[in-house]
């Protein structure tokens, strides 16, 4: 049975301001062994799987489940590199899909991220795979673009809207030049098949004016000139800030998705 809070609708918490993404906060790990549990039968299953991210050998004096398994599991958690913390979520994730509890690898995926927007961790369990969140518009603007240029078949444009969130995920460093390529590739795939053009998306836009409201018309003329300059011919110290990237990412997917449905 569901919880109370999300019986009665208070389980949506208010997104928090995203403050952490090259981190794995103290009390995230605690947390990650508990949603864990939640679908593992025992803490050694949960050690087999942390021993094999991190590498290590399991302590063979540690026979009992509880406390000493568990205070094994939790030591480990706490004493690994903050990136492999979310290695082992995601292999958390896929013991759970390789053994086809898909109901408990949904569980497992919808706590992780609702802990994520309530504690404003800039990550996102997709598919098994941790990847780039941004702040709430930006996401809502991204999802709600990738949806629409899959429902009208613009495969490609929704390829390289994917792309642009890998590249905003990519660490030690983001390939931010990359996410701005990307996205207004998106944007441009989906233009030049709605006009059933070949050019540019500068060129695209300016000879389908009708295209956009005015003065949006002029709106993508800059955005685009914009990612002339700072991503499609990078000049050097040019690179867009992470700023940059979500807004230029957020702009082109919405855009994309507003013409996508100009045609059934």
């Amino acid at each position: 049975m569901s919880s109370f809070s999300k019986r009665h609708g208070y389980g949506n918490a208010v997104p928090a301001p995203i403050t952490v993404r090259e981190e794995a906060p103290h009390d995230f790990r605690g947390v990650l062994v508990d949603m864990a549990y939640e679908g593992l039968k025992n803490p050694s299953a949960l050690r087999e799987i942390v021993c094999r991210v991190l590498r290590v050998r399991a302590d063979s004096n540690n026979w009992s489940e509880f406390p000493n398994i568990d205070r094994e599991v939790r030591d480990l958690i706490d004493e690994a590199p903050w990136y492999r913390v979310y290695d082992i979520a995601e292999a958390i994730y896929a013991g759970f899909s390789q053994k086809h509890r898909h109901d408990a690898a949904a569980n497992f995926s919808q706590e992780l991220n609702a802990y994520f927007v309530e504690h404003g961790i800039g990550w996102e369990l997709h598919q098994g795979e941790l990847r780039y969140r941004g702040p709430e518009g930006f996401e809502a603007a991204v999802k709600n673009a990738h949806a629409a240029v899959m429902q009208h078949n613009h495969r490609t444009a929704a390829s390289e809207l994917h792309e642009a969130l890998n590249d905003l995920s990519r660490r030690p460093q983001p390939d931010r030049t990359g996410a701005v390529q990307h996205a207004m590739a998106s944007l441009e795939c989906v233009a030049r098949d709605v006009c059933g053009s070949t050019a540019t998306l500068g060129d695209v836009i300016k000879a389908h004016r009708n295209l956009m409201p005015k003065p949006l018309d002029v709106a993508i003329e800059k955005i685009w000139g914009f990612t002339s300059e700072h991503g499609r011919h990078l000049v050097e110290g040019r690179e867009p800030t992470a700023q940059e990237a979500e807004l230029v990412v957020g702009l082109a997917a919405a855009l994309g998705a507003y013409l996508a449905k100009l045609r059934p």
